[in-house]
């Protein structure tokens, strides 16, 4: 499948072809339907609303027919990369880890609509001065796992934590807007994080309840920023390092009781949680128990069949592979297990290195040559996702359909050839680099192969290991035009996907083609001062149209996501900003 570009992992990466497969909309927790893939195909793609202090408050509402206890079983292909709550950058591992850590904000899910709404905070914050303060207030009664209550200063401390050498793999908006810094490399020349450079004038804790924030430049999105992983609380006396990468402090509703890398993960109920302080979260279950290292196949044929463990089993990693859809849809008992939805706010692009495909008219053949259906079949078909022509999802605040350059999702390749008849500069051979997971990316490439070869130019395929695909691909000298990649948003704004990728300043990880373009930069500094929300989003969503008349990149899906659970597991649905099975609305339907 696409390979999953660096900055967007707000989102998870399901780095294998099934990750496009069975799925064509969002469905959330809170409804039984969306436990039928056939009752998910409503094409919804919801954009998250921001609730009030009253939406803020607890408890979570409880899911219809729910009940309480027992153990379920979360069968993973992979352990997790990071558990440390200021390292994790990745949807999957955000969602999953609600289970044990609270943030500022957080989604609150309701018949798979989401809303934005205060977790340890009473709400989504206040804003002043324009929009460069911002204050937040925590709830009374909430606790860590030792019964300890959680302070204003722990929330500033886990923050300034994000300066810290071995921090950068993770969001680095904290460090780049209080410091007004361009990138994370400059913002820890000014502050190096606790340790090192000690309290952070940027962030006030007048008292044990209260954080403000202050920014050199108005930033709107705060709210949604402060649901990530990385405005989780940390106990400095409970920092262990690299330690707590491993088995970090809870406050959630569980707690990690044992964590055996690249094996298991136990959690078992966190005593000292209070439903009443937190609207987003259940603990219907009384352990849950995660496994890690069984190949997808097995794992899905004993939850399909029933088998072992199979019925109390779910997945919130793995999709569904390939050679299971075929047997999934002939039989409506195992077509009820698939766990289908919309993959947060993804799409699916051709990307396009502009600084070695300089010209906008070959770009515009490469545009209209694309066989965007021939590609879809091989992915999973319908399932795969909806046909996109617009740069950012329709899950994103303010999102405007367009479509610049028409054409069939099967390609013109009479159009393509006019464009390329226009172009100054003459190309008969183009490059195409894709990271093998399985036989489907391959045939992809043959797929993209014989369509350009119809307009003259000969494409060169390299199958690259997936692990080397973005240190080959993305880095400036790399000899690669074109490959396929997934692209999201950090947040449901338009306010992580220009700004991120687009900017001409920016290393080859964010603007990975290269792209530049002198008026969209001034228009990109102009809009980042704007401290209105929507007025911001409005402007971006507006910019993101002149971007694409360049044709830097070509639309090819809104991308889905399908899993699978248990028959004894209820509660399973795609999250619709994270795209992976919600894991705090799961319960045991035979406990």
């Amino acid at each position: 499948m696409p390979t999953v570009t660096p900055r967007t992992a707000a989102v998870p990466a399901l780095a294998t072809a099934a990750a496009l497969l069975l799925c064509s909309c969002s469905a959330g927790a809170g409804t039984d339907t969306h436990e039928n893939s056939t009752a998910a195909k409503s094409g919804r793609r919801l954009t998250a609303t921001l609730g009030t202090a009253e939406d803020s408050k607890g408890p979570a509402p409880k899911i219809p027919g729910a009940r309480e206890g027992g153990t379920l079983t979360i069968a993973n292909t992979a352990d997790y990369t990071h558990l440390d709550p200021q390292k994790i950058y990745a949807g999957e591992a955000y969602s999953t880890s609600l289970l044990w850590g609270r943030q500022l904000t957080q989604y609150q899910v309701i018949d798979g609509r989401p809303r934005l709404v205060g977790d340890l905070a009473t709400d989504t914050g206040t804003s002043s001065d324009g929009g460069r303060t911002w204050t937040y207030r925590l709830k009374d009664g909430i606790t860590w796992e030792d019964g300890k209550p959680v302070t204003a200063q722990q929330v500033k401390y886990g923050i300034e934590r994000t300066f810290a050498p071995g921090f950068e793999a993770g969001p680095t908006y904290w460090p780049e807007w209080l410091t007004g810094s361009k990138d994370r490399t400059e913002a820890v020349k000014k502050y190096g994080g606790p340790k090192k450079d000690g309290d952070l004038k940027a962030i006030e804790t007048p008292d044990d309840k209260t954080i403000v924030f202050h920014f050199p430049e108005p930033q709107s999105d705060v709210p949604y920023m402060a649901a990530q992983s990385s405005s989780s609380p940390v106990r400095e006396d409970k920092d262990t390092g690299t330690g707590y990468d491993v088995k970090p402090f809870a406050t959630g509703p569980y707690r990690i009781v044992e964590h055996k890398q690249n094996k298991s993960l136990t959690l078992e109920r966190n005593p000292h949680w209070k439903p009443a302080t937190d609207p987003i979260r259940h603990a219907y279950p009384d352990r849950f128990e995660f496994t890690f290292g069984k190949a997808a196949l097995n794992t899905a044929q004993e939850v399909l069949n029933g088998q072992g463990s199979g019925p109390t089993t779910v997945t919130t990693k793995n999709t569904l592979p390939p050679e299971l859809i075929s047997t999934v849809e002939r039989d409506p008992a195992k077509r009820t297990l698939v766990v289908s939805g919309s993959q947060g706010a993804y799409t699916s692009d051709l990307y396009i290195k502009n600084d070695r495909v300089t010209d906008p008219e070959v770009r515009k053949a490469i545009h209209y040559v694309f066989p965007r259906q021939q590609a879809r079949q091989v992915l999973g078909g319908q399932y795969a996702g909806d046909f996109a022509t617009t740069l950012s999802s329709p899950a994103v605040v303010g999102w405007k359909k367009y479509d610049l350059y028409p054409v069939a999702p099967t390609g013109d390749v009479a159009k393509a050839r006019e464009h390329l008849a226009r172009a100054k500069t003459k190309v008969t051979k183009l490059t195409y680099a894709y990271p093998v997971y399985s036989p489907q990316d391959d045939q992809v490439a043959q797929i993209l192969a014989d369509a350009f070869a119809k307009i003259g130019i000969e494409l060169v395929v390299k199958g690259l290991q997936p692990a080397a695909f973005n240190a080959q691909v993305f880095r400036n000298e790399a000899p690669y035009d074109l490959w396929l990649s997934t692209n999201s948003v950090d947040w449901p704004t338009p306010s992580t996907l220009l700004p991120d990728s687009f900017e001409s300043h920016l290393d080859p990880l964010s603007n990975s083609i290269r792209y530049a373009n002198p008026r969209v930069d001034a228009e990109l500094a102009r809009i980042a001062k704007i401290g209105d929300a929507r007025k911001k989003a409005a402007e971006l969503i507006d910019l993101e149209q002149t971007i694409m008349k360049d044709v830097p990149v070509v639309p090819f899906l809104y991308t889905s996501v399908s899993q699978f659970r248990g028959k004894d597991v209820g509660g399973a649905a795609i999250h619709p900003i994270y795209g992976a099975t919600a894991a705090v609305d799961l319960y045991l339907k035979n406990a």
